[in-house]
């Protein structure tokens, strides 16, 4: 059952998606969950990033993210998963489940905690990974070093409590499966820089590490 699910995530990458037009080699998700939190949050952070990744990086990816929820089958579509917000996020047995089958299969889930969101997340990663915790990655880890080198880990792109911005991960067999950014408010700096009025660098940092987890995403074993 492993080996299929790989083989259709690697059939993503190589087939193109076709969006009306221009044939792309694969499409990004947001995940909606259910809870009552918004993980619409951010709209104009995933656009931002995929044109940049896809200029930076060479990369193929469809300009607009799709939507999918956690239960969904099409979930094994999408070699990256990206899911936001500040507030409650529940998972369903069943949804639990089929995220287990997706990350062990080779998908992977990037959570960025746009503040609020950590009290409400690690009880539900737990109901999908019970024998996992989350753990911060070293500078050193590869994560930090892909087209960027970030030698001191996430950019602070928001203040909110003082608390500096940490990445955790939870690791399966070896192999990142979820990349956790917290206290950095990382989607909000590849909002359009209108939204904030962050400074340019800060904008540029934020997507830098974002491309930084896509390359990672889409090169890893």
């Amino acid at each position: 059952m492993k080996l299929i699910f790989r083989l259709v995530l690697a059939l993503v990458l190589l087939l193109p998606v076709t969006a009306a037009g221009p044939s792309y080699s694969f499409q990004i998700a947001r995940l909606q969950y259910g809870g009552g939190g918004d993980w619409y949050g951010n709209k104009t952070s995933l656009p931002n990033l995929i044109r940049y990744c896809n200029q930076v990086l060479k990369t193929n990816i469809a300009p607009e993210e799709a939507t999918v929820e956690p239960g969904s089958r099409e979930l094994l579509q999408y070699p990256f998963v990206h899911m936001t917000g500040h507030g409650n996020v529940t998972f369903t047995d069943a949804e639990a489940k089929n995220l287990r089958r997706y990350l062990t299969s080779g998908g992977f889930l990037h959570i960025d905690d746009n503040y609020g969101l950590d009290k409400y997340i690690r009880p539900e990663m737990k109901k999908v990974f019970p024998e996992l915790e989350f753990i911060e990655l070293p500078y050193s880890h590869p994560i930090y070093h892909q087209k960027f080198p970030f030698s001191k880990g996430l950019p602070k792109v928001h203040e909110h409590d003082g608390k500096r911005p940490q990445g955790f991960g939870l690791i399966y067999k070896g192999r990142l499966v979820c990349f956790y950014s917290y206290e950095c408010d990382l989607g909000n700096g590849w909002e359009d820089p209108e939204v904030y009025k962050d400074p340019v660098e800060k904008h540029e940092a934020a997507l830098r590490m974002g491309a930084n987890l896509m390359a990672y995403a889409i090169t890893q074993e």
